[in-house]
């Protein structure tokens, strides 16, 4: 029996739309968890809301930063807790655990219990700056992993230009000379990514030249050094931190005027795609800082912000502004992105792998 052309048709539109329907959820929930991949977390206080907890098994965030109120002597149980939710989500798996993260630079900076006691500028003055920062990366990667972290947002490799501006008045800076701040930023992350602690390069292409006033999580930053200056002072350190194999870049939030006249460096593809990708060569994961940044007022809510700096080729948006609710905003935001369009599908898998290759390399 020989059908009708039009009933033929008919048949596979229908067959074509019943396809689609089942297909659309399933790529939905997909996204939804890759997206979570890209999400880093953070709460108040020393206990997680279990609104949190349940997004994690849900398969919605892709990591916890610590800070200084979320730790006592039950924060290894509590990460504890947010490692085993995760391992009830969609596509988990006991060799890619959740990020943990905190900065532990060393001196004043320091959000957990041990060391580095020294702060970078005392490592850069001492008789051995390369040994000194060598022992700082062990005494990190020991002080993290006895509290189950497995990344630390450290090594600071500005270059400051004067004493008492903003990376030199709280210690931070190793040096103002570029190779020394260089030297001893590849031997903390050589030393700490060894005891297998994840190590960031913080905060490209540098602050170094920030006033004391200068703060990206207050208000809006400009630098206006030369291109010339920047590639020939700040990113030396950088540069050697790429060579060392750094698995974690984070971008500041100030604006240079000398390439991106209009997005600060975490917000400009001209920074992270072009140079820090382009004409230097990194492979690796990029990580915002702070999302609900001072810096960022000109460029709308957290969601918004997350959505230019993906575009612009961040990997991960760190939402650190201890409201279990705001990771999920930032999330959301980024599935939506990518559904119409706004965030190219292709570049958003590319760095949901590069995520998912630093994890492979930890264990809990």
């Amino acid at each position: 029996m020989v059908l009708p052309t039009a009933y033929v048709v008919r048949k596979a539109l229908c067959l074509l739309t019943w396809s689609i329907a089942l297909s659309v959820p399933a790529t939905v929930a997909t996204l939804t968890t890759d997206a979570g991949i890209h999400v880093i977390h953070s709460y108040p206080g020393a206990t997680p809301p279990q609104s949190l907890l349940d997004l994690t098994a849900q398969g919605k965030v892709g990591g916890i930063i610590i800070f200084g109120e979320n730790v006592n002597s039950n924060l290894p149980a509590t990460i504890a807790r947010f490692q085993s939710a995760y391992l009830k989500s969609p596509g988990s798996s006991p060799s890619s655990p959740l990020l943990i993260m905190t900065d532990q630079e060393g001196g004043q900076v320091r959000r957990l219990p041990g060391g580095p006691s020294s702060s970078e500028k005392q490592i850069g003055q001492s008789a051995n700056p390369t040994q000194a920062a060598t022992t700082a990366g062990d005494q990190a990667a020991t002080a993290l992993k006895a509290q189950k972290n497995n990344a630390n947002l450290a090594p600071v490799l500005e270059v400051f230009r004067k004493p008492g501006d903003f990376m030199d008045k709280d210690q931070r800076s190793y040096s103002n000379v570029a190779s020394v701040a260089a030297a001893c930023g590849a031997a903390f992350i050589n030393e700490q990514q060894a005891s297998g602690v994840l190590a960031t390069a913080k905060h490209f292409p540098g602050l170094g030249s920030a006033s004391a006033t200068q703060n990206t999580d207050a208000a809006p930053v400009t630098l206006g050094l030369s291109l010339s200056e920047i590639r020939s002072v700040d990113e030396v350190p950088f540069q050697r931190a790429i060579a060392a194999g750094v698995k974690m870049v984070m971008p500041s939030w100030a604006l240079y005027p000398a390439l991106d006249s209009k997005y600060p460096s975490g917000l400009s593809s001209k920074w992270i795609q072009g140079e820090l990708r382009g004409r230097l060569g990194y492979t690796g994961v990029t990580v915002s800082d702070a999302i609900e940044a001072g810096g960022l007022r000109a460029f709308g809510n957290d969601a918004n912000r997350a959505v230019l700096a993906s575009q612009a080729g961040m990997d991960l948006i760190l939402a650190a502004g201890r409201n279990a609710t705001q990771g999920k905003a930032v999330g959301d935001a980024l599935v939506k992105a990518v559904i119409d369009g706004m965030i190219d599908r292709s570049a958003f898998d590319a760095a949901t792998q590069r995520i998912l290759a630093i994890r492979k390399i930890l264990s809990t």
